[in-house]
Parts: structure tokens; C-alpha cells; sequence
């Protein structure tokens, strides 16, 4: 089977790009600079984005022998800045920085087919390529006159300054076809039904007679990964769902509805230990290292009795980048408690088998395994809860009222039909009161926000519009049925510069 490999030198944008090339029906996997396992299947190699300068001491390299074998390459952003140092261009700081959209000029190349001459691209970088190698070809010019482009027919080796995988680029899936098929002429030969037949004879091969803890929570993520891994090892997969006291209305009732799909859940109340680790604690990032860590506790209480080896995970890809356990490389976004709110050592092994796709890739395997729509399509709940949906300490009473505001949000949301038009929904309780009236007395109650997204794989948002009327609805509901809710806002910041959760 023909495959691509991409280079991780750090990029956000890193398996979203192996995500593109499996969209077009060709297999693609993610490796490190220091590990490019090259095999007679590879008929492509692209080297990602980065934030570091190839000029820097510590700067991540390239194998020069993996550029000697005749393969195509491409570089995309810190890529292209690589071939270029190793062919013997020059790279400097740039006196211009280009970041965002970016219009660029395109020169004849087999990269660009059937694409104008002039598009707009997304650009993050400030250091350029300043002259280009010699017997290179310039491609393409950004609209301030920086090297956009380059490639060399006889080398195979072809670069970009901008970022074709993502949205925002025109033209990016066409560009990123081209290299695929015309110029690696890769043969269309994978599908997400091979992803679930590898992960199945994965899981087997790891686990083999081994009782296998799966931690789950009711969501998309940790479903899809439930009946996976119960096809791969079957009775030895043992569903543990945690109550620790941060849950929705909603999720309380996860046991009852796994049940349909044949998963009889074990369920363990925690709740009293949980909210006595986080009691006081304010900051985001202790938050969730506490309860992950806690969460790991309780798992490896259960595992002894059962003589449990492994725990797996529904973990997927957005929750790797931001959490910057997917390469070395990588920003640190914030910790997710499947990931760096784990513990330092852990008596469990960690299964999986979702972590390199995104959201809407889960869902799609969750439907071949025909898991029904009314599971798939719930919205994204975060591990650790109602937790970080409160800003600041995190109290019962505290809880008790998010949880009343997020039942009535939920449901309005349902009766309108609003709800499957959002990727997700919630809401947040904020530390501060603030001053009303309600039957003509003073009040001084809680201020609640409102957060709607819209999405494709969690790596960007857009805020979703709910229709005015709806807003009102819900506003009206919330104040006038939670005493302690005083005042109703509405958040209207996309991803970046914000995140989805607030904390």
C-alpha cells in the first residue's frame, strides 16, 4: 500500500496534513525527524512546519541520506527553510514577517496545476529564504515580494512557504493532490475501513490474554474506542465510567445508554474524593493534573482485583497538540487529563487507538462500527467536567448550579433544533456576581457565559450565531429558574485566539 510520510518538526498543522493525504484515499503516518522509517510502500516525503529557525543551534535536521534515495519531497514552511540550508540557499530574519492570509504569485510548476496564478495562502513565519539554492527554480513570490515557493525536477524536491493544508489556503487540497498524485503518482489504495481493521489486530497483538480497563466517559471519543477495542479482545475489555461529581445531567445516564451497544459498564463514585483534592485549587492547569492524576488512581484501584494490565483511552489528536505530546517539538497549549495531566509513573500500560485522528475521523469510524447517530453526535465534553467549565475553586454548590444552568441550555437548544446545527455547546460560571433585580428587590448573583462553536476537527472554531430569539429563551430560562444566576453573556471569540473550553 502507497504511502506518504510527513516529517513532524513541530507544527500544529502536522497530522492534519496526514489527515488530508488519507482524505484522498492514500495512506499517510507521522514520524520524527530522527526516525524516517522508509520502505519500498513510501512514494512521498513532506516535511511540516515548525517554530524553530534552521539557523538555530538546536535546530531539528534532516538525514541528508533520506533526500539521496529519489523520493519526492516536499517542504512546507521550517521544511522548505530546511532544503534550502541543506542544498546551500541562505535564510535570514525576515524584515517583513508574514502571518495570516497572504497573497502570493504562482511561476509554472507541476505543484501548481490547474491552479490561477494569483491566490491566497496561510502564512506563519518570519524568518525567509533570501536566495535560493543553486539550480533551484523559483515557483511562486508573496505579494511583498518574499520567496513563496521553489523546486527542483531533477532533485524531486519541491517547497512552500505557506500552508496548504489548511482551509484558509486556496486552492490547497488541488496543490496538495498534485504532489500526491502527479508528481509521487501515489496509487489510491486506503480507506477508514483499514484503520479499523490495523487498530483491531493492533489492540490484539498488544493485549493478548491481558484484562484491559477502558475509561468512559458517554462521549464520542471514548464510545468509538469502547467498541473498537471490545471487537479486538471482547470479555477481557472491562468499561469502567468514573462519577466524579463534575458530570452533566446528561452524562449520568451514560451506563443506561452504552448498554444498548451491549457495554455493560462498571460504575465508580468517586465524587467525594474529587472534590476534596480540588478543593481551593483555582488554577486551570492544576485542575487538571489533579483529576487526571486521580482518575489514574482510581483505574489502578480497580485494575488489582481483575489483575488488569492496560488502560486505554479515547484520547484523540486535538488533545495530543494542545496538550504538545505530539512531538518534542511542539507549543504547549494546555494539559488534558488523558494526556500531560497523566501521572509520572503509571502501573498501567496506555492503549490508544484513536490518538492520531481528528473528531469528525472518529465519528466517521464510529458509523462504519454503526454506532447510532444520537451517540456520535453529542457534543464535546471535556474529562475533567463541570471543573473547568467553573473559573476559579470548584465547590458542590458550585457544580449543583452549572449543572441546572447546562440541563436547561441543553434542552432548549434541543427543542429549537439548534443543537445539531453546533459542534458544541456549554456553558461557563464565572467568579463574579454582579447587580439585578428581580420582583423588585436587589439582587447580587452569579454572571453566567454562554459558548457555542462551530467546527470540523477542534483544531479551529468559529463562534456559531444561535439565533437572537433562542439566546432570549435561554437567558429567560436560566435567570428566571437558577436563583443563584443573575446575568446572562454570550462568548463571541473564535479559535485561535481563544480556545473552545475556557480553562
Amino acid at each position: 500500500m502507497d504511502e506518504i510520510i510527513v516529517v513532524d518538526y513541530g507544527s500544529q498543522y502536522t497530522r492534519l496534513l496526514a489527515r488530508r493525504i488519507r482524505e484522498f484515499g492514500v495512506f499517510s503516518k507521522v514520524e520524527t525527524p530522527e526516525n524516517i522509517p522508509i520502505t519500498e510502500d513510501t512514494v512521498g516525503i513532506i516535511l511540516s512546519g515548525g517554530p524553530a529557525s534552521v539557523y538555530a543551534r538546536d535546530a531539528p535536521q534532516i538525514n541528508n541520506a533520506v533526500l539521496e534515495k529519489g523520493i519526492p519531497v516536499l517542504g512546507i514552511c521550517y521544511g522548505m527553510q530546511l532544503l534550502s540550508k541543506v542544498f546551500g540557499g541562505e535564510i535570514r530574519r525576515g524584515e517583513k514577517c508574514e502571518y495570516g492570509l497572504t497573497n502570493i504569485e504562482i511561476f509554472n510548476s507541476f505543484i501548481f496545476n490547474a491552479v490561477p496564478k494569483k491566490i491566497q495562502t496561510w502564512m506563519s513565519h518570519g524568518d525567509i529564504v533570501s536566495k535560493l539554492p543553486e539550480g533551484f527554480t523559483l515557483t511562486a513570490k508573496s505579494e511583498n515580494g518574499i520567496i513563496a515557493g521553489f523546486e527542483s525536477k531533477e532533485k524531486h524536491i519541491y517547497a512552500l512557504q505557506f500552508h496548504p493544508e489548511v482551509s484558509e489556503t486556496e486552492y490547497g487540497s488541488e496543490i496538495i493532490k498534485n504532489f500526491i498524485f502527479n508528481i509521487c503518482k501515489a496509487k489510491q489504495s486506503w480507506r477508514m475501513e483499514d484503520f479499523i481493521e490495523t487498530k483491531i489486530k493492533e489492540i490484539k497483538e498488544t493485549v493478548s490474554n491481558s484484562k484491559v480497563i477502558v475509561a468512559i466517559s458517554g462521549g464520542v471519543d471514548s464510545t468509538v474506542a469502547t467498541v473498537l477495542s471490545s471487537k479486538a479482545i471482547g470479555e477481557n475489555l472491562v468499561p469502567i465510567f468514573v462519577n466524579h461529581g463534575f458530570l452533566r445531567k446528561i452524562d449520568l445516564e451514560v451506563p443506561k445508554v452504552l448498554k444498548v451497544l451491549g457495554i455493560n459498564i462498571r460504575t465508580v463514585d468517586a465524587s467525594k474524593l474529587f472534590f476534596e483534592r480540588v478543593k481551593g485549587v483555582k488554577d486551570p492547569e492544576e485542575k487538571r493534573k489533579i483529576i487526571g492524576k486521580l482518575f489514574i488512581e482510581v483505574f489502578e484501584d480497580v485494575a488489582k482485583p481483575i489483575n488488569a494490565q492496560y488502560l486505554l483511552q479515547g484520547t484523540i489528536y486535538s488533545d495530543v497538540i494542545e496538550s504538545a505530546s505530539a512531538s518534542s517539538l511542539s507549543s504547549k497549549i494546555k494539559s488534558h487529563h488523558n494526556v500531560g495531566g497523566l501521572p509520572d509513573v503509571m502501573h498501567l500500560k496506555l492503549i490508544e487507538p484513536l490518538r492520531e485522528l481528528f473528531k469528525d475521523e472518529v465519528r466517521e469510524v464510529g458509523k462504519l462500527m454503526n454506532i447510532p447517530d444520537s451517540i456520535l453526535n453529542r457534543h464535546p465534553f471535556p474529562g475533567p467536567g463541570l471543573a473547568i467549565r467553573i473559573i476559579g475553586d470548584v465547590t458542590p454548590q458550585k457544580v449543583e448550579i452549572l449543572r441546572r444552568v447546562d440541563d436547561i441550555l441543553y434542552e432548549t437548544l434541543k427543542e429549537t433544533g439548534e443543537y445539531d446545527k453546533i459542534w458544541q455547546a456549554f456553558a461557563v460560571l464565572l467568579p463574579v456576581r454582579s447587580v439585578g433585580v428581580k420582583g423588585d428587590k436587589r439582587t447580587y448573583d452569579y454572571v453566567v457565559a454562554i459558548r457555542a462553536v462551530d467546527s470540523f476537527e477542534g483544531m479551529t472554531a468559529s463562534w456559531h450565531p444561535i439565533p437572537l430569539e433562542i439566546l432570549r429563551k435561554i437567558s429567560s430560562k436560566i435567570t428566571g429558574e437558577i436563583p443563584e444566576i443573575g446575568r446572562v453573556v454570550y462568548d463571541i471569540t473564535d479559535k485561535p485566539p481563544a480556545t473552545i473550553e475556557w480553562e
